[in-house]
C-alpha cells in the first residue's frame, strides 16, 4: 500500500499544483463505503502527500453525503498523520473579509444528526477528548504556512458549521453573530471528529469567500460569487499547502495521536469479532 504522511482535503483543483511529482491516483475500498473520489498520491517539499477532493471530482456531492467515514478511514489507511482541511466558508465579522484565510481554532455544530459522526457503534463505544477541535500545533504551522505565503491570514475564531445545502437565511446569520461565531461553513463537521477517532491531527485553511447574509453592504452570497473567489485564490491555497507541508517537515508530536489511549469504554470482551475487523485500521492497537 502506498503510504503519505500528510493529506489535504479539499477542492478537486488543489493537487494540480507545480512542484507536486512522482504522482499516482489511487482508489480505496472501505468498511464505511466509497470515499468521495480517488486519492492523488505525490511528492512534495520532499514529503508524500495524499489529495482528496472532499466533494468528488466536479463537486458532485452535497455537504450532507460527504462520505466522511469513509474519507478519513481512507486517509488512515494510508498512513496520514496529519490533515489538512481546505474549505470555503462565510464570514461572521467584519475583519475577516473575503479574499482572506482564516486558521479557526474552535468549531460549533449546527448539523442535524443526519451524518454518521463516529466509527465506534454496533457493539463498541469511545469518548474522545474534543475540546480543542483542531491540533493547536498543526494549525500554528498552517498560520506560519500562509504567512510565508503572503495570505492575509487571522489565526482563531469559531467556525459553526450547518447542514446545508441551502446557505443561511438572514435570521440565522444574525443569530450566529450575536453568538460570537467568527465563520460559517459546511464540512468540517463530523470530518474533524472522525479524523480526532482516527488519531488524525487535524487542522483547517479556512478560505473566505463571502460574507454570508449578514452584511447590509454586501449582496447575498452566491454560488457564482463563492466560485469566483476560489478561483482567484487557488493558487495562494497551493502555496499554502506548499509552505505547510515543507511546515510539517519530518513531523511532530501531536495529542491527537494518542486520542483513544484513555477513550475506549467497552470491555474488550464484549466487543463482537466483526467489530474488531471494522475498527483495526483505526483503533487496532488498542483492541
Amino acid at each position: 500500500m502506498t503510504q503519505a504522511t500528510v493529506g489535504v482535503i479539499g477542492g478537486s483543483g488543489l493537487y494540480a499544483m507545480e512542484g507536486l511529482s512522482e504522482v499516482q491516483e489511487l482508489r480505496l475500498d472501505t468498511p464505511y463505503g466509497a470515499p468521495s473520489d480517488a486519492y492523488v498520491i505525490g511528492t512534495l517539499a520532499g514529503r508524500r502527500v495524499a489529495f482528496l477532493p472532499r466533494h468528488g471530482r466536479g463537486h458532485r456531492l452535497n455537504p450532507s453525503e460527504v462520505p466522511s467515514r469513509a474519507n478519513i478511514y481512507g486517509f488512515k489507511l494510508l498512513g496520514v498523520q496529519y490533515l489538512i482541511s481546505v474549505s470555503a466558508v462565510g464570514s461572521l465579522r467584519e475583519d475577516y473579509a473575503p479574499g482572506h484565510v482564516v486558521v479557526p481554532d474552535q468549531l460549533y455544530d449546527r448539523t442535524k444528526g443526519v451524518r454518521p459522526a463516529t466509527f465506534f457503534e454496533g457493539g463498541v463505544v469511545a469518548h474522545v477528548g474534543f475540546d480543542r477541535p483542531f491540533c493547536p500545533e498543526l494549525s500554528a504551522r498552517l498560520y506560519a504556512a500562509a504567512q510565508a505565503a503572503g495570505a492575509t491570514v487571522h489565526q482563531g475564531g469559531t467556525l459553526v458549521v450547518m447542514e446545508g445545502p441551502a446557505f443561511s437565511t438572514r435570521a440565522e446569520s444574525e443569530e450566529n453573530r450575536r453568538r460570537g461565531h467568527s465563520l460559517i461553513g459546511m464540512t468540517a463537521l463530523p470530518e474533524a471528529k472522525l479524523a480526532r477517532e482516527a488519531e488524525i491531527a487535524y487542522g483547517a485553511l479556512a478560505m473566505v469567500t463571502d460574507y454570508d447574509v449578514w452584511h447590509p453592504d454586501h449582496d447575498a452570497v452566491t454560488v457564482e460569487a463563492v466560485i469566483r473567489v476560489l478561483h482567484a485564490n487557488a493558487a495562494l491555497a497551493q502555496r499554502i499547502i506548499r509552505e505547510a507541508v515543507r511546515e510539517i517537515g519530518e513531523g511532530f508530536v501531536s495529542p491527537a495521536h494518542s486520542a483513544l489511549a484513555t477513550a475506549i469504554t467497552t470491555d474488550p470482551a464484549y466487543i463482537p469479532a466483526e467489530i474488531r475487523e471494522r475498527l483495526r485500521v483505526i483503533a487496532g492497537k488498542y483492541l
